[in-house]
Order: structure tokens, then sequence, then C-alpha cells
């Protein structure tokens, strides 16, 4: 793995600051789709069809709002979602898209967390495909998927606070990019110490660079987080408490391709600061190393 940074990349960037530069991944690509990409994070994409014999098969409302199932449900229109994590009989899918303002309040960013039964009501031929599909669902797929919250009082699985997990009526993969978390990980590659140490004597609780393969070529953004007292800034990630798409995001935008990514989020065994590092081609030579080093 080379850990080379070019020196465009020594400046932190905070992806969610409004004046942040808009070519912090200098010279990745120049793709005729960067006006397609953006934080489409889409692709094409295989379907898996509703479950349940009668289920509202309409895309209805696109921006997803909520809709009575008639049956004491509640339904959301197809929305896109990331999925973030496998908890037990549980996903963690992040809402990808953008709250509709409508009246009231100020929507805030979206990225909200939602957990999943894993498991599908299969019904039929079709349930059963859409079953297969769930079951292989990794962390940092993309997919559009429709979803259904039962009665709370009926519901077959609550989540662990009682309230009931929403469950999946149809779904389509989008785009296949992968996230994977550890803990405890030594020794830390040398970029992502560099990083560090280079945060902590600016005083920054964060930093950011652009590492390069052996060519000079860009192929990953690295980004360092102090993780101070209690706080478990890995779990948040995991859970989606704190939302790891605004740096995903800023990537896609930068290299405007449709490729999938390869996240890693590492904490390293001395503690102190969590490491986000997006390879920018899933299973490239950058991907592989990582992974076959710490997992």
């Amino acid at each position: 793995m080379d850990d080379s940074d070019g020196a465009d990349g020594d400046a932190p960037v905070d992806p969610w600051a409004d004046d942040a530069d808009d070519d912090w991944v200098a010279g990745a690509t120049d793709s005729a789709a960067a006006g397609d990409a953006g934080n489409d994070d889409g692709g094409e994409g295989t379907t898996a069809p509703a479950a349940a014999a009668g289920a509202d098969t309409d895309d209805g409302d696109a921006s997803g709002g909520a809709a009575g199932g008639g049956d004491g449900t509640a339904r959301l229109g197809r929305r896109r979602y990331r999925v973030l994590d496998r908890d037990g009989d549980a996903l963690v899918f992040v809402d990808l898209d953008t709250p509709d303002p409508g009246p009231g309040p100020a929507p805030d960013e979206g990225f909200e967390p939602v957990r999943v039964a894993a498991a599908v009501d299969a019904d039929g031929a079709d349930g059963d495909d859409l079953a297969e599909t769930v079951d292989g669902l990794e962390p940092g797929t993309v997919v559009t998927a429709r979803l259904r919250w039962p009665d709370p009082d009926a519901a077959a699985d609550p989540d662990a606070d009682g309230s009931p997990l929403a469950r999946v009526e149809s779904l389509t993969v989008e785009r296949e990019s992968r996230y994977l978390f550890a803990d405890g990980v030594e020794p830390v590659f040398e970029a992502a110490r560099d990083a560090w140490q280079d945060a902590r004597a600016a005083g920054e609780a964060m930093g950011s660079r652009v590492t390069r393969d052996t060519d000079g070529e860009p192929n990953g953004a690295l980004y360092v987080f102090a993780e101070t007292g209690a706080r478990d800034l890995l779990g948040e990630f995991r859970s989606g408490t704190t939302p790891l798409e605004p740096l995903v995001d800023r990537v896609n935008e930068d290299l405007g391709d449709d490729d999938p990514r390869e996240v890693f989020v590492l904490r390293p065994a001395e503690g102190g600061f969590v490491v986000v590092y997006i390879a920018f081609r899933k299973d490239g030579l950058l991907a592989r190393t990582v992974r076959d080093t710490y997992f």
C-alpha cells in the first residue's frame, strides 16, 4: 500500500463546509459523466420485486411521503438508502434522499438512520427473490426501496426500544459499494499516522489528505478525526448517528464517475482518533491491500 500524499493533499478539507474546495481530489479523473454522478451514487441496478401479493407497487410519492397502508401500517414511497450495517436481526439503512421542505421548520440534511428487519415476509417466488436479495446486502450498498412500518401493537420484530422495525416491500440495488469497520487495528498505516500528527500539531480535531499510488495517481481520500473522552466515534459512524455520507458524496462529486467505492472506518489500538479511508475503486489495489491488512 503506497501511503504517499501529494502536495495538494496536505491541507485539511471539511466536507461539511459550504465553501469547501470543489476540486480537492485534484486530477483524480476527467469524466464526461461528471454532471451526472454528483451525489447520485447510482448506476445500473438489479430489482427484487415486492414481497407480498397486493403490495403497493406504484412508485407513489417520489419524495417518500408516508401513506397509510389501510391495514394499520405506514409506508414510504420509494427512496434511496445506503445499507450501513447489519446488527443482529436488523439492517441499518441511511436515508440518502433530502427531506421535502414542506410546511413547518426547515428539514435537516437527511442521512437519517432507519432500522430495518433483515428477514423478509417471503410469499411465493417473488418474495423468495426479495428475501435472497435482502439477505445478500453488504454494508455500503446503495438501494432504492419501499419500506413499511407495521402497527406498533402488532409488530413481530420490535427493536430494542420496543419500536417496530421497518420491513422491505420492494428493493432495487443501485450501486455495490462496500463499507468495512474495524476496531483496535495495529499498526495503523503511515499516511493515517502522519495525517493525525499534522492535525494535532495544527491544533485541529480533524485532518485530511489525498493518497496516491506509486505512479502518483490519486487513489484514495483519507480523513482522521479526534476521538476524545468517552465518545465512541467509530460506533457513531457505524450506527449512522454521525453520517459518513458527506465524505463519500464529496468524492463522488469530484471524481464524477459511477464506480463503486470501498470505505474503511478504522480505530487504532492506541485510540485517540478514527480513520475514514475512501478507496476510489472498490476491489482496486488500494482497497485490496487495506482489506488484506486489517480484515
